[in-house]
């Protein structure tokens, strides 16, 4: 009889345990004025590596409220988005070249001189 109570509680927990289908129980968020990059599962990566292409936090784009527009780095950064989606459209093999880090390197202004020869 013990093994049995013992087998249904471990079965129990492990169901209870598990995140309700959809994330946080409230279904998949969905994300207001965006203009540029698509609401699916690739924005949060994008911004993610955004904000580490220019060594920045999320608040330097966004207000606490992100569907607004308040911040010109924002508008700056759907500019940024646009161009890069532009430059690696051209690309025929369909891969991703160019991205904030080419020409930001981890600093809100890009760099615009080549290195210094070595």
């Amino acid at each position: 009889m013990r093994p049995l109570l013992f087998a249904l509680v471990v079965c129990s927990v492990a169901l209870f345990a598990q995140a309700p289908e959809g994330g946080r129980g409230r279904g998949p968020v969905k994300h207001k004025n965006l203009q540029v990059l698509p609401d699916d599962s690739t924005l949060i990566p994008n911004m993610r590596m955004a904000a580490t292409g220019l060594g920045v936090m999320c608040d330097y784009c966004h207000e606490q409220d992100r569907s607004l527009d308040t911040k010109p780095t924002k508008v700056t950064a759907r500019m940024m988005f646009s161009m890069v989606k532009d430059i690696n459209s051209k690309f025929p093999d369909g891969k991703v070249h160019v991205t904030c880090y080419t020409c930001h390197r981890g600093m809100t202004e890009p760099l615009t001189a080549p290195p210094a020869a070595q």
